[in-house]
């Protein structure tokens, strides 16, 4: 076999290969983006409007639960139209300069919510922590009038994003923003209570600083997730080497796979490069064929290019390293 014909095969593999998967987005998009996109602007704008009562109430009655909390829900509703934003740019279809598309933009998107976070939390903390050593009066009625408003708004927008963060990480960003928003409110609730019932005014700067702690460590969870994608990770729960066995086992005319890459476009969008390594006069288009269903069907990985060494790997030597057999 010359290494022109395998080379055909190659690329009209991968052909198939990357129609399937655009044809998998297509759908995705058609089917759940535009749902979901109102959904997005739905919760953005019950958060906008809660924002600026809970912004209002708080300076009034003092409160720095209810101040802090309005603080989060301004970061919200700038995420989640960011969110809005990224959704509609990730269905705009692939270009000169975008070969991939827009996808990846809702993996940045969840990456600058986390980090929003942390600069949420410092500013929690600080003011909490003078609170604490300058207590302030508190309107404990409106306080707790307001909270309550609140905590029903976010139950009602974490509703309505719910069943799309599990495989969305723009989704996941916003939802994460909503969840904090909730926690905020549910500690505003209960520091109104304590200060109207028992007159303990450090309870509102108290469960502002528990709260900062439960955001924090969300927030860490989603900018490990986010940035793990943005570096070309291995997708959570895929092993390499488990990978290159099960494609060294997929066709009797495959002698070895190396130069194995797996990562993911955005949130269950997987993609692999790799190198396979054929017997004499085995099939390509066999071999090729062989490797896309055993990445498709055992690992969900869609998107595939496969380039085939009749011989020996025509890269330099010592760059042909991959997961070794076991």
């Amino acid at each position: 076999m010359n290494s022109a014909h395998a080379h055909r095969h190659d690329h009209h593999d991968h052909d198939h290969a990357s129609g399937h998967a655009h044809d998998h987005g297509h759908d995705h998009a058609h089917g759940h983006v535009s749902g979901r996109e109102r959904k997005l602007i739905f919760a953005f704008v019950l958060t906008t409007v809660m924002m600026l009562v809970e912004a209002v109430g708080g300076f009034w009655s003092g409160s720095l639960a209810l101040i802090a909390d309005a603080g989060h829900m301004l970061i919200d509703s700038l995420a989640l139209l960011l969110a809005v934003a990224s959704a509609w740019f990730a269905r705009r279809p692939a270009d000169a300069r975008r070969t991939y598309g827009y996808g990846r933009l809702e993996v940045l998107a969840g990456f600058v919510n986390a980090l929003t976070q942390f600069v949420l939390v410092a500013f929690i903390a600080y003011e909490a922590i003078t609170r604490l050593f300058n207590p302030a009066h508190i309107l404990s009625g409106m306080m707790l009038v307001v909270a309550v408003i609140g905590l029903l708004v976010n139950l009602l927008v974490l509703r309505t994003l719910h069943g799309h963060a599990h495989d969305d990480i723009n989704v996941a960003g916003a939802t994460l923003h909503v969840l904090g928003d909730l926690l905020g409110s549910v500690a505003a609730v209960v520091a109104a209570l304590l200060v109207r019932w028992q007159g303990w005014n450090w309870a509102d700067p108290v469960l502002s600083l528990l709260v900062s702690v439960l955001i924090l460590n969300s927030a860490w969870r989603l900018l490990r997730r986010s940035s793990h994608i943005l570096l070309e990770g291995v997708p959570d729960g895929m092993d390499t080497d488990d990978v290159a066995d099960a494609l060294r086992l997929a066709h009797a005319s495959v002698r070895d796979v190396h130069h194995l890459h797996v990562w993911q476009l955005a949130s269950g969008s997987r993609m692999a490069t790799l190198h396979a390594e054929l017997h004499d006069n085995a099939s390509s288009a066999a071999a090729i064929a062989a490797i896309n269903h055993v990445l498709a069907e055992r690992f969900g990985i869609q998107h595939v290019t496969v380039q085939i060494d009749t011989e020996h790997c025509p890269d330099h030597a010592g760059s042909c390293s991959g997961p070794a057999p076991r």
